[in-house]
């Protein structure tokens, strides 16, 4: 297992030092976002990190290693590279045995954090039960990594382009506790309320971490969701965003878009419809989102036996 993880200079000193540690996924570079604005919001995430006083550590799959921690240069491979495989837990395997070029999605980077001993993970959103499911099975693999890795994953809810309510009743069933952050309201991405509510409110970071903690002090593995709503003057209207995601999955459907490309598609046909600015959003709730997650991390460190 170690031998396919290769630390950045700053993850092995911080992990030398017993300093706290912040995973960050790939895709929402290579995936997630236009260039260059990818580049240029992994590169601040990363500083609201350290700031924050924890150390970043986006993941991606790099010749033939899962490299934890990137420099400059592989962040700008990542961010420009058309051709990077968006790498799922099917396909963690392949794409290290291949050397080819991987970005992580939630459930490879849970994995990966885990294998590193990362015990935060921040995302802008993860995946979930897409709207109908019940015909298609199309559940991503988001949920049962969360189900089975100890990991926590901070997140601004799930994209309402996804069946919110079917989503929480999947984390409900295989006891993946959702816990949210100044509201009791889950999050829906572009906007703070879903109009469905988390398990737990649980605002201080010394108190989630002492939840978590507590968590797997008694046996009981697998994830935390943290949903931490997009900060108010940033977020999008319900009605408008709703009426867009709607005319965007038509499109898909229309087209023919399917699997691994329904989101990407997604992402990108809603910012043409509102001008650009869901990818603001986006950018202010990742960096909100690492806020938190450092804070996170910061406490973990602190409770750590």
């Amino acid at each position: 297992m170690q031998s396919f993880l290769l630390f950045s200079p700053e993850v092995a000193s911080a992990r030398a030092a017993g300093k706290p540690i912040v995973a960050l996924e790939s895709t929402i570079i290579s995936h997630g976002m236009p260039y260059p604005q990818n580049v240029h919001t992994a590169r601040e995430v990363e500083q609201v990190i350290r700031d924050a006083g924890a150390v970043p550590a986006t993941i991606a799959i790099i010749g033939g290693k899962i490299c934890i921690g990137l420099s400059d240069d592989q962040l700008e491979l990542l961010g420009s590279s058309p051709d990077a495989i968006k790498v799922s837990r099917r396909d963690l395997a392949y794409v290290l045995a291949q050397g080819k070029l991987g970005a992580t999605t939630v459930a490879a980077t849970m994995i990966c954090a885990a294998l590193a001993g990362i015990e935060v993970f921040v995302t802008g959103g993860i995946g979930g039960v897409h709207r109908g499911a019940e015909t298609s099975f199309d559940i991503s693999a988001d949920l049962q990594e969360l189900a089975n890795t100890s990991v926590a994953v901070v997140c601004a809810g799930v994209k309402s382009i996804l069946d919110i309510g079917l989503t929480l009743e999947y984390l409900e069933t295989h006891g993946v506790p959702v816990v949210s952050v100044g509201q009791p309201a889950f999050p829906a991405f572009f906007t703070r309320d879903s109009g469905f509510k988390a398990d737990f409110q649980i605002d201080a970071p010394e108190e989630q971490a002492a939840f978590i903690r507590t968590k797997w002090q008694l046996g009981m593995a697998g994830g935390v969701v943290v949903s931490n709503p997009v900060p108010q003057e940033s977020a999008m209207e319900p009605y408008e965003i709703d009426t867009i995601i709607q005319q965007a999955l038509g499109e898909a459907s229309e087209r023919g878009v399917s699997g691994k490309a329904v989101t990407p598609f997604l992402l990108a046909r809603i910012k043409e419809l509102t001008g650009g600015r869901s990818l603001s959003t986006n950018i202010a709730l990742v960096k909100h989102n690492a806020l938190v997650g450092a804070r996170l991390a910061v406490a973990l460190n602190q409770t750590a036996a």
